[in-house]
């Protein structure tokens, strides 16, 4: 069966951010294995050679979605001192940059992939925990990053899941001033 694939109008930023959209989409939803560059191609309605060549590898174009996972608010941007009161809001309440549960699922999705696992833990390692480790500081700080990390994830996911906390407001400020002083506690060491 032939499938015709409707032109978009010439706009080389926006047909690569495009891709990179529903590259994103597509590996929240499927796993690293179960994507082709052609699925990504008509999701845009683009040819799979122009992904190619935008892109380069399905690998390649997977590295960029992982670096694009990091578009959320930098754990490390404001004041260390309130770190825990900040991240814990953010985690119980939602933000403005709601959606990391898209990026969670994608990394969540990889694990089933030998080669999406492996890039993930060097893209997380490079990218997140590296810098995150040298911003906490000490020679405990590779175990405080996984762990503030850990809790992050856990509470974003349950918060997703849940559609909200399902908590009063009463508890739910009960819940993130708890998270808030357990994170601070951890980045203090």
């Amino acid at each position: 069966m032939f499938c015709q694939v409707t032109p978009r109008p010439r706009n080389a930023e926006a047909t690569r951010a495009a891709i990179l959209t529903a590259a994103r989409e597509r590996f929240s939803r499927e796993s690293y294995d179960d994507v082709g560059m052609r699925d990504i191609a008509g999701d845009v309605g683009v040819d799979a050679a122009l992904v190619s060549r935008y892109f380069g590898s399905k690998e390649d174009l997977f590295l960029k979605v992982l670096e694009h996972c990091g578009d959320a608010p930098d754990l490390m941007d404001g004041d260390r001192a309130t770190f825990g009161d900040r991240v814990a809001r953010e985690a119980i309440f939602g933000s403005e940059h709601d959606g990391q549960l898209e990026h969670l699922l994608v990394l969540l999705r990889s694990i089933g992939s030998a080669k999406a696992s492996e890039l993930v833990r060097r893209t997380a390692d490079e990218s997140f925990f590296g810098p995150f480790q040298a911003w906490i500081g000490g020679s405990d700080a590779p175990v405080r990053a996984r762990l503030a990390a850990a809790f992050i994830m856990g509470m974003e996911v349950s918060r997703e899941l849940t559609g909200g906390q399902t908590l009063t407001r009463e508890q739910s400020e009960n819940m993130q001033a708890r998270m808030a002083a357990i994170l601070q506690d951890i980045i203090d060491g």
